[in-house]
């Protein structure tokens, strides 16, 4: 498995990486106070380590790409955060959008897909952006089983954890 993943990062390097919302959603905590991550609900099964290594996987692609609905999602956990730290979650979070390539898919169109009703609007979303063209980094076992099964490359978070990666 560990030469399939690094495979798979060294192929989409220059094509894009596709973050789910619970990684970003680390991302933006790490940002502001990498100890906050144990300790907010949304991302406490994370450790600052895992903060580390997603920092160093983004900064080797060109490209991240997001949904809008990954972007409302981790705003809206964003929000759970008490003050000062939501605060300053909030404008990193805007920050690191603009440095972001955005995947606009009309939800009417997403919910016509057979899994709507199994995976949501979201997650149809990341398999529509993916398709043939990005890499995606999940928490998410159903969704990697699924978007596998779909031949969309994804990688899931838990299997790297352990590892030194990159």
């Amino acid at each position: 498995m560990i030469e399939e993943i690094k495979a798979l990062l060294s192929r989409y390097r220059s094509l894009g990486l596709l973050i789910d919302t619970n990684i970003l959603l680390l991302y933006v905590v790490g940002l502001v106070n990498r100890e906050r991550i144990t300790r907010f609900k949304r991302t406490q099964q994370f450790i600052p380590e895992d903060f580390d290594l997603l920092s160093q996987i983004m900064a080797s692609f060109q490209t991240i790409v997001t949904t809008p609905n990954i972007l409302t999602e981790v705003n809206s956990f964003v929000n759970q955060i008490g003050e000062p730290e939501r605060s300053r979650c909030i404008s990193l979070f805007g920050q690191a959008i603009t440095n972001m390539q955005e995947d606009h898919q009309a939800s009417a169109t997403l919910a016509t897909f057979p899994e709507f009703q199994r995976f949501g609007l979201t997650d149809c979303g990341i398999a529509s952006a993916a398709r043939d063209r990005y890499l995606v980094l999940t928490d998410d076992l159903r969704l990697t089983a699924h978007l596998q099964s779909q031949n969309i490359d994804a990688i899931n978070f838990n299997n790297i954890r352990p590892l030194s990666w990159p």
